[in-house]
């Protein structure tokens, strides 16, 4: 009777724990930039944040996205991808504003070329199709040119996954580069720490919670028998982390001399 009664109390309490769970997978990866967020629209200043980061989570969890057509895992961890891809857009958006609107240069950058309505370009641009200058991709001046870019890469990535959704060997590869590309999340923060050589601008709670978030995802990846993918893709995100707080702890306590920029008249260091 003793033991009825206990299976009584732990079959609902399992069951909470594991819905908290799921819903920790879900909203958990969007916490970490909520500080960072409110820190750029309060100080009006994005120089700290890399937005190679909005990037690289984007193009993970669109890949993660079409990985789930073709291998059906579980539906916390594709509405978590669902979630990170609106909150990347949002980043992007109040980070591209901010940059602009602190820029002195007014020459629009974009991902399609400008047509000759541009008030901001007077004389017909020579570009005709798409800017793919390597030394501005990624530093356009509308959002509307990373809505364009994003959604490109989601058409071409979807058409070529239709194709090949019957190959086992492609359903693989494209779930390992989903997560081997979000296993590199915090490369473009810690090579912006590097350059240069100071973690100011850069929330440290944002990491803190990345590396608390991280190892919690790659307990859930391996107690639940995820694809051996996200294993891998947590335990490569939690050494990247540490790395990134070592370079905390270092700038702190042994201020290092910036690296000389030179500074452009006409606009402010690209994010």
């Amino acid at each position: 009777m003793e033991a009825g009664g206990l299976e009584w109390l732990l079959v609902p309490m399992h069951q909470l724990v594991s819905w908290g769970a799921a819903g920790a997978m879900v909203f958990g990866g969007v916490v970490p930039y909520i500080p960072q967020y409110r820190d750029i629209r309060r100080t009006q200043n994005a120089e700290g944040f890399s937005t190679y980061v909005c990037l690289v989570l984007l193009v993970a969890n669109i890949l993660r996205i079409l990985f789930w057509f073709g291998r059906r895992f579980e539906s916390p961890l594709l509405w978590q991808s669902i979630i990170m891809i609106i909150t990347m857009l949002l980043m992007l958006k109040l980070c591209t504003e901010v940059r602009v609107s602190n820029e002195l240069n007014i020459k629009r950058r974009s991902f399609a070329a400008a047509d000759s309505k541009d008030e901001e370009i007077k004389a017909p641009p020579k570009r005709s199709y798409l800017d793919f200058d390597l030394n501005y991709f990624w530093h356009w001046s509308k959002f509307t040119d990373y809505v364009q870019c994003v959604l490109t890469f989601t058409c071409v990535t979807g058409y070529i996954t239709y194709l090949w959704l019957d190959s086992s060997l492609f359903v693989e590869t494209l779930g390992f580069l989903a997560v081997f590309t979000e296993a590199m999340l915090g490369i473009p923060q810690l090579y912006r720490n590097y350059q240069n050589r100071s973690t100011e601008g850069m929330s440290v709670k944002m990491v803190l919670m990345w590396t608390s978030g991280d190892t919690f995802k790659t307990v859930y990846f391996i107690l639940n028998q995820a694809p051996f993918q996200f294993s891998i893709c947590g335990l490569l995100q939690v050494f990247v982390d540490i790395a990134i707080l070592l370079q905390v702890y270092l700038y702190s306590y042994y201020p290092q001399k910036p690296v000389s920029h030179t500074v452009h008249p006409a606009s402010t260091k690209a994010l």
